[in-house]
This record gives C-alpha cells, structure tokens and sequence, in this order.
C-alpha cells in the first residue's frame, strides 16, 4: 500500500503542470518548468524507477531547461541602431542629447513590460543605420533628433520593421518628440 505522501506530491504534478500553462513571463515559466520536471523525477524515484528518475532528470530538468534559459535569453532582444556619438558637442547638441535619452529610457520601460530587453547597436552615420534596417541587422533604428524651424522642437525618427513590435511601441509611446514609422522590409514601403 502506498504511502500518503506519495498521493500528495503526485497530487503536485497537474498543479505545478497548469501553473505553467497559465504563467506569462517567459522566465517564470521556466522556473515553474524546472520544478516540474523535478517533482516528475521524484514521483520517478519513489515509484521504484530510478532510471526513469535519473533520466528525468538529467535529460528532462537540467539539459531542457539550459536550452530554454539560451533560447529564451537570445529571442527577447530588441536590436535597435543609432548613431555613434560625437565627443564634442554645442549647447544645442547637448539638449538633443538630454531628449534622446529620455526617448530611449521611455522605450526600454516599455519594451520591458514585455519582458523584452532592449540593446542599442551604434552605427557610424545615417546610411549604415539604414542599410542595418534592410539588411534586418536590427530591428528598428532611431535618428538622432533634428531642429525643425517651425515650432524648435527636437524630433526624432524611430522606425520599426517588425509589426508586432511597432504596435506595442505605437500603441504605449508617449513621447511628442518622436516620429515612430513601420517599413515592411520585403516591400521596402514605409508606414506612417
């Protein structure tokens, strides 16, 4: 006759199973996965198979979820180009400067409430930051703010080649000081 402790943490396993099912942050989700696979290695050993046990975790626990924490950690990167500073700057440039931070500093605490991080990829002038875009080097690019004459205020030019990513940005954005466009790289057509 089994013990009650083994119906318990069998009992364990549909619990734990639909934790994960219903978890969104991809890294909790793989935290939950690795005490799955560990109760499933102990429900294993207690039921007298110790090499499905052993299996289970070796295989099932530690070399799965290695695997996922890499594919997670490369795929939740947004690549974003700009252009390489200049060490001397004037007034004007330092206030561009002030405006592009805030820009980028709005951006990662939207992209992170997506659990996504953002990473910056500097490019020497406009053109490489454009030919990064086609060649799909990075995901989106932001130009370094203008002066228009009209109402002198600094704006800046983001423009995204993923859809997905253009929407959640498009849609949380709060900065006046951007001009955030979506270009469909296939067709080379830019959206406004």
């Amino acid at each position: 006759m089994m013990d009650s402790y083994i119906y318990v943490i069998v009992t364990l396993l549909p619990l734990v199973a639909l934790m994960l099912v219903f978890q969104v942050n991809p890294y909790h989700a793989l935290v939950i996965r690795a005490i799955l696979g560990a109760v499933a290695a102990l429900v294993y050993a207690l039921l007298g198979a110790a090499d499905v046990a052993l299996t289970e975790a070796i295989v099932g626990t530690m070399l799965a979820i290695t695997l996922y924490v890499v594919a997670v950690r490369s795929s939740l990167v947004m690549y974003m180009g700009i252009l390489q500073e200049v060490e001397t700057q004037t007034q004007t440039e330092t206030e561009t400067e002030n405006y592009f931070a805030e820009l980028i500093a709005n951006l990662r605490t939207i992209i992170n409430k997506h659990h996504l991080r953002l990473e910056l990829v500097e490019y020497p002038n406009k053109e490489a930051l454009k030919e990064a875009l086609l060649a799909k080097e990075v995901h989106a690019i932001c130009s370094k703010p203008e002066l228009l004459e009209f109402n002198r205020k600094f704006t800046y030019h983001t423009i995204i080649r993923v859809h997905r990513l253009f929407e959640i940005i498009q849609n949380e954005l709060t900065s006046p000081e951007t001009i955030l466009s979506y270009v469909n790289v296939s067709n080379q057509e830019e959206k406004h």
